[in-house]
């Protein structure tokens, strides 16, 4: 196959490619990566004899993703941490753009959940569940037989499914978020109470990495702490899910962004973004509607 037959082969994968890579790494900017790297192996094997193109380039891509998880492993990193990609803001409304950004995106709460698996169980998972690639080439992938790699995923997928997530249709989740709001906005802390579930978890990403605080009084204290009257914020959607976006009154600048996880009537898990310069490049709706 001479370079420009290979090259335009290739592109017939490269989206889905992408799509395996930034699931497996949550971060665009490495699976592009991942991707180019499996680019140039192609390359160097483009004399060979590959039956199966496709599927020649998702087990080199998965090995990648492999090596990268491992190496973050190794140096105790998180993608949380790093976390190159940023999340999708729009208006909260109902559309075909809302709804595809929801079926894309890797949301917050996800990326919390995908941490904590081990690579090999994160990558079994995501090549399995999300795109049904046979145990057979995932244990080749990873270096274990097919029951280890079945093994592997079914684990992840325990973990995943113990993740709370969305129990409500989008109007009742709306109806959460704006009940949190008017009640964090009044200091009402017994409305407060009714909206946040005991053991809410609330996740801080800032310049220099990530909080976890649990329970609900540790997010009481926090609104008790601030001054309703600094602060403007609204509902938005984050990578598909009701949120909000918070500005400094004074001067307009955005100061935190939150993607709510919302589960029989209650936020069960808050995102948050408080890293004003990254907030400040982000691509944000306006402070007013």
């Amino acid at each position: 196959m001479d370079s420009q037959d290979l090259s335009a082969a290739f592109e017939e994968h490269r989206a889905r490619l992408v799509a395996v890579a930034v699931r497996a790494l949550g971060s665009r900017a490495d699976a592009e990566d991942a991707v180019q790297e499996a680019w140039l192996r192609l390359e160097r094997h483009a004399h060979d004899d590959i039956d199966n193109l496709g599927g020649w380039l998702t087990r080199v891509v998965g090995r990648i993703c492999i090596d990268v998880l491992r190496s973050r492993a190794s140096r105790a990193e998180s993608a949380l941490e790093e976390w190159t990609s940023d999340p999708v803001v729009t208006e909260d409304v109902d559309g075909p753009e809302d709804a595809a950004v929801a079926a894309e995106s890797v949301g917050l709460a996800m990326l919390v959940v995908l941490e904590s698996l081990r690579p090999e169980e994160r990558l079994a998972f995501v090549l399995h569940d999300v795109f049904a690639v046979p145990f057979s080439e995932i244990g080749q992938i990873v270096g274990r037989s097919t029951d280890a790699a079945k093994m592997l995923a079914s684990r992840a997928r325990q973990k995943v499914q113990d993740q709370p997530l969305p129990t409500e249709e989008r109007r009742q989740r709306r109806e959460v978020v704006d009940a949190f709001l008017a009640a964090a906005r009044d200091g009402d802390f017994d409305a407060l109470l009714k909206v946040l579930d005991p053991d809410v978890a609330w996740y801080r990403h800032t310049a220099h990495g990530h909080t976890v605080r649990m329970g609900a009084n540790e997010l009481l204290a926090a609104v008790r702490r601030g001054d309703p009257g600094r602060v403007e914020a609204r509902r938005v959607s984050v990578n598909g899910r009701p949120g909000i976006l918070a500005w400094a009154a004074a001067s307009g600048r955005p100061i935190a962004l939150m993607s709510c996880t919302v589960a029989d009537g209650r936020l069960v898990q808050i995102d948050s973004i408080v890293d004003a310069a990254r907030l400040a490049r982000m691509d944000l709706p306006p402070r007013h509607l």
